[in-house]
């Protein structure tokens, strides 16, 4: 849905009037909120400490406000103690690392992103249909070693089109392909065009797994590139849907930089700048883009219009156990209403 009144006033304004354009949709998915929320619920019913496998979503403003509450985050499972609560992360996990949380005798709160399970069941219907799973995402990424995980000796990750091609597999290898839902709709096409073309029996997942949020957001980018001078994407350097952001403002023609935080905002960016366009990350609180959008304002970016590119509707239910009250915490996936473009 177009917001053609602040589309007007972003194109429009006054010459030489130095303004800053806010996409919209932009910041905190679905998944995110229902992550947080889980922690939150966590502490309160449980008491500190909760332990978090990972950081919950990648953003350390978020990390330290659960930490002060009481969250201990660690890198494993086997870092937590025997029978202590345990949450697992929006990114998911293998099942490796829910079999070692259960010998463990973790009591486990499954904050996996919904959209992100759903992943891991195409991965794991591919592999039992006999396929070789081709998985579109960065190997070094927590979500893609989670799906990875599903089916780890049928489960091949490639990043480039140029891997597709060095694989050393006949025309007729049957195979399926899925993407880490972060990765840049743009990007990814080129890489299923080159699977396509690669092999004879392709078998497509049932939905884009693309995360709606992520292309949201990079819909978004791709507006504000097309009237503004200058991008700033707030969000973590771990944060491949934010870094995926910045690539499509460059990828369309006009500068952009990250900003994990406006202490890191360098004021020389601005140089032959009129037009600013701010956007986020699907795991950046409002809080660190108002300071964005208030240190822009008192470098005179203070004609201030939002750039509306769709609206989100979506929510992703708390598991029953955590959003009853207290009582023994356990996983769930939620449900979710469609998104509105």
């Amino acid at each position: 849905m177009e917001d053609h009144q602040s589309r007007e006033s972003a194109t429009n304004g006054n010459a030489g009037t130095k303004r800053t354009v806010l996409a919209e949709p932009r910041g905190f998915c679905a998944g995110v909120v229902r992550a947080i929320a889980m922690v939150e619920r966590a502490l309160d019913i449980h008491g500190p400490p909760v332990y978090v496998r990972k950081e919950i979503v990648h953003n350390r403003h978020v990390v330290a406000g659960l930490r002060r509450r009481g969250a201990r985050f660690v890198d494993s499972e086997e870092d937590v103690p025997e029978g202590a609560v345990c949450v697992f992360s929006a990114h998911g996990v293998s099942p490796l690392v829910r079999a070692n949380a259960a010998g463990r005798g973790l009591r486990v709160i499954d904050a996996t992103c919904p959209l992100v399970s759903r992943v891991h069941q195409h991965a794991r219907r591919g592999a039992r249909d006999g396929r070789l799973v081709l998985l579109v995402g960065h190997a070094d990424h927590e979500e893609t070693q989670g799906t990875r995980g599903e089916a780890p000796d049928r489960t091949i990750v490639i990043e480039t089109a140029a891997d597709v091609d060095r694989l050393d597999l006949p025309a007729d290898t049957p195979v399926t392909y899925l993407t880490q839902t972060t990765l840049s709709v743009d990007e990814t096409a080129g890489v299923i065009e080159r699977i396509r073309a690669r092999f004879t029996d392709v078998a497509a997942p049932g939905a884009d797994t693309i995360c709606y949020a992520s292309q949201n957001r990079q819909n978004g980018v791709k507006s504000l590139a097309r009237r503004c001078d200058l991008i700033l994407v707030v969000g973590a350097r771990n944060s491949s849907n934010s870094l995926r952001m910045v690539d499509v403002a460059r990828e369309a023609g006009t500068r952009a930089h990250l900003v994990p935080d406006v202490s890191e905002f360098d004021e020389a960016w601005l140089r032959g700048a009129t037009s600013v366009g701010v956007s986020s990350g699907a795991s950046v609180p409002d809080v660190l883009v108002e300071r964005l959008v208030d240190r822009l304002a008192a470098l005179g970016y203070g004609d201030i219009t939002t750039d509306v590119t769709s609206v989100e509707d979506v929510d992703f239910a708390m598991p029953s156990s955590l959003a009853a009250g207290p009582g023994r915490a356990g996983g769930g996936t939620g449900t979710a209403q469609r998104d509105r473009a």
